[in-house]
């Protein structure tokens, strides 16, 4: 017998949030360990709110709600918004009840410079090594590092000759396209004599002498290398010196004496190599074909040759996080708002992965 098909809705439910969420979601587990690290925060979270004036949106809830457009790769904070609406599992995962009103998609915007700032980023990030899952799955000897570009929210016709003077001639013809047509075909540009004037601190940029130049701004990661968890972050300008300088800022932070740290041939330098070595951590770094600065010293032992192999796995968390996260192109603009997006991206990169070696993220599609 064929049921009708009734439109009449309900009044009332009685099923409360809990009860719709299944117990062996994956989201359960991994909400526990979200609020041990905000229960951590509190003291933090207090210093930047003021004791007067009318209650604000808790940021517990805020930042809840931006780890999940990370992990289900919302686009934008307007459909975050619309999707805490009317999801049930976003409305528990952030904290929300069934019938509480969700707040305007502004409010992340408001709260860019206080909550959502480098600063709570990597608090945050930080607490997650705090962790107890963390001490048994990430190693404190073996690193690997490495690079990568994160194009700029910033357009080509936005790149023009510095302190000219001059606005760029891409305003739309009356009565014509929505964009002019520009012509660089000839025209010498770099990042000397021009700069964007939708994102200044974007530089041109391409991945090598055959790759098409864009504006970009670089983001560079160390890995320990036992499970491939991402132990810091750095987000810098793309220059001829960058990998190198961000690199030796994170060793110097993050490892001990007695480590070994892989990197790729373009860290095959002597100043690189003399400075790693200089902080008691061994260089394994994957040699040039001539003139390079690594000699049998280091390829001699088998762990070098376990590091070059290792290294590659760094690249797991870049894809991961221009694709699921929705970082190959910021929507930000600015270093210090990409740093943060980096640092959020990669606390969810790390949540995530301790959840796959722990055996209760099952099978989800991120």
């Amino acid at each position: 017998m064929r049921g009708p098909d009734l439109k009449q809705n309900d009044l009332f439910s009685y099923t409360t949030l809990e009860q719709r969420i299944p117990k062996d979601h994956p989201l359960r587990p991994l909400r526990e360990l979200v609020d041990t690290i905000l229960v951590s925060m509190d003291s933090d979270f207090e210093v930047l709110y003021s004791s007067l004036g009318r209650a604000s949106i808790p940021p517990e809830r805020l930042l809840r709600a931006s780890l999940l457009q990370v992990i289900y790769t919302v686009r934008s904070e307007r459909q975050l918004v619309e999707q805490l609406d009317f999801n049930l599992l976003f409305r528990w995962f952030v904290g929300l009840s069934m019938d509480e009103q969700v707040w305007d998609h502004s409010t992340f915007s408001q709260n860019r410079d206080r909550l959502f700032n480098q600063d709570i980023a990597r608090l945050f990030f930080q607490r997650i090594k705090s962790l107890a899952q963390w001490s048994q799955y990430a190693s404190d000897e073996h690193f690997s590092v490495d690079g990568t570009l994160i194009d700029a929210w910033a357009s080509h016709k936005s790149f023009v000759k510095k302190d000219d003077g001059e606005k760029p001639d891409n305003e739309p013809p009356e009565g014509g396209p929505r964009n002019n047509y520009l012509d660089f075909k000839g025209e010498k540009r770099g990042n000397k004599t021009h700069q964007s004037t939708t994102d200044p601190q974007a530089r041109l940029a391409r991945k090598s002498p055959a790759d098409g130049s864009r504006l970009a701004h670089m983001a560079h990661t160390l890995m320990e290398n036992r499970n491939g968890l991402i132990v810091d972050v750095e987000c810098t300008e793309f220059n001829g010196h960058a990998e190198v300088g961000a690199a030796l800022k994170m060793l110097e932070r993050t490892v001990k004496p007695g480590s070994t740290v892989g990197a790729d041939k373009s860290y095959d330098q002597k100043f690189f190599v003399q400075m790693v070595r200089d902080l008691k951590v061994t260089p394994h770094v994957s040699r040039k074909a001539i003139k390079s600065a690594i000699d049998g010293r280091t390829t001699r032992h088998p762990g070098y040759g376990v590091s070059m192999k290792i290294r590659k796995r760094i690249e797991e968390g870049f894809g991961w996080l221009k694709t699921v996260g929705g970082l190959r192109k910021t929507k930000l603009i600015g270093r210090e708002k990409l740093s943060a997006q980096l640092l959020l991206g990669f606390s969810v990169y790390n949540l995530i992965r301790l959840g796959s070696l722990s055996g209760w993220w099952r099978g989800s599609h991120v």
